[in-house]
């Protein structure tokens, strides 16, 4: 059981070390925080099944659940992250991204911050 909980805790934290926001916005960066999420119930339902598989291992059931649910969790928060973008157009029309309505967090294509 140690072993499970170990595998459990460091797939999670794989997958949150994956992800990155390129932009540096840390508060609405939804492909970590989904990813994290999915991984730890992946881990924990991979741990259920293998355990009760006939002959199973929990700690590869975990791992193997967690990279799972870390994977479709990331991609999930991915397209929520790109869902939150909201485009614009300067009057020399190049493109910036802003992630809030104020306006206060707007970055270019390349993504270096606009202001």
């Amino acid at each position: 059981m140690k072993t499970a909980i170990i595998a459990i805790g460091v797939a999670g934290l794989l997958a949150s070390a994956c992800a990155t926001d390129p932009y540096g916005n840390s508060t609405s960066n939804q492909t970590v925080r989904q990813g994290a999420i999915g991984a730890g119930l992946g881990a924990v339902a991979g741990a259920i099944i293998g355990n009760n598989v006939g002959g199973g291992n929990a700690a590869t059931g975990a791992l193997i659940g967690g990279a799972l649910g870390g994977t479709v969790g990331a991609v999930r928060g991915s397209q929520a992250d790109r869902n939150n973008q909201q485009r614009y157009r300067d009057n020399r029309g190049q493109y910036y991204y802003c992630y809030d309505n104020n306006q206060n967090e707007c970055y270019w294509e390349n993504g270096q911050r606009r202001y």
